[in-house]
């Protein structure tokens, strides 16, 4: 256990410092590939549901029996070296700084009043269209997708690389990135997706109110309510979300920075309503993005700290 704690601390302090160099080779972009191969061979007639199952399944087993027999190895040889080796692949799991990055790419030019890269920035992170949006609503974008993407991409994997190591890390990656490709509601995928998509759902249900708990605990209250009124409208905004996780998330955020979250998005010209969260005690605005950053930062080293404090009582037990 103090080998994992440390290899995930490495790993987080890399991601952190580092993220994602251009260029380097990175295990999603394998994963991906699988999924397209076996989407193409698999998502065909009556079997599409059914063979949902096969993918997840198969790429599940597939991911964690490489990641488990490379960690396995590099444990075999030193301790150090297997340190070395987990936290390297701990690293490339986590999204904290190329959430950070994507984030302060769209807060740069809104504060420089350019609207135009702004939305464009935007679009490269949110699935709404983004061509007419203002200020207020290119700040509630960015602020949704850091807040749900804490756990998707920060603390969710930490959460399995407590309990399982890096190969616990890359079987919810390998299941995540799955529902992020064929996990949809639509003709193609609606069947198709299903196993993934719940499975991701399963596998996040846990870390994401932990996290939106640390979010309302720790960050900064913008806002008078007392601590059990900020829990009360937490737990009442939260489950209107539609995805079972991300208004855990959502939720916390707004009720902590004092904005409201939700509203109309607009997909391909198609308006779509979304439950609003929180009270609009404050217009959103550029700086918002930061705060929200420093919601995302907060409550990744809390978790880290919770759950490894928890490891090493554990391990004294």
């Amino acid at each position: 256990m103090t080998f994992h704690i440390l290899a995930i601390g490495i790993g987080l302090l890399l991601d952190r410092l580092i993220g994602d160099p251009p260029g380097w080779p990175h295990p999603v972009r394998w994963i991906g590939r699988y999924i397209m191969l076996m989407e193409k061979k698999l998502n065909k007639g009556r079997q599409a549901f059914r063979n949902g199952f096969i993918l997840t399944g198969s790429l599940m087993s597939l991911v964690f029996l490489v990641v488990f027999g490379i960690v396995a190895c590099a444990y075999s040889v030193h301790p150090f070296s297997g340190i070395a080796v987990e936290a390297l692949l701990i690293a490339s799991g986590l999204a904290q700084k190329s959430l950070k990055v994507a984030a302060e790419e769209v807060y740069q030019p809104l504060i420089n009043k350019d609207l135009e890269i702004a939305r464009e920035k935007l679009s490269w992170i949110v699935g709404r269209d983004t061509d007419h949006l203002e200020e207020s609503e290119i700040t509630r974008g960015v602020v949704e997708t850091v807040s749900e993407n804490t756990s998707d991409g920060i603390t969710a994997p930490l959460f399995w690389a407590f309990l399982l190591g890096a190969p616990g890390l890359w079987l919810y990656k390998a299941v995540n990135t799955c529902d992020s490709m064929v996990g949809y509601k639509n003709e193609k995928f609606e069947h198709f997706g299903f196993a993934s998509a719940k499975l991701d759902d399963l596998l996040n249900f846990i870390p994401s109110r932990i996290t939106g708990l640390l979010i309302l605990l720790l960050t900064k209250n913008r806002q008078t309510m007392t601590l059990g009124e900020r829990l009360k409208l937490w737990f009442t905004d939260a489950p209107k979300h539609p995805s079972p996780n991300s208004g855990w998330l959502e939720a916390a955020t707004a009720v902590q920075m004092g904005i409201q979250l939700g509203g109309v998005n607009s997909y391909n010209g198609v308006s779509s309503y979304r439950a609003v969260m929180g009270e609009p005690i404050h217009k959103l605005e550029a700086l918002h993005i930061k705060e929200a950053v420093t919601h995302m930062q907060i409550a990744t080293w809390a978790f880290f700290i919770l759950f490894s404090l928890g490891g090493i009582l554990l391990g004294l037990t």
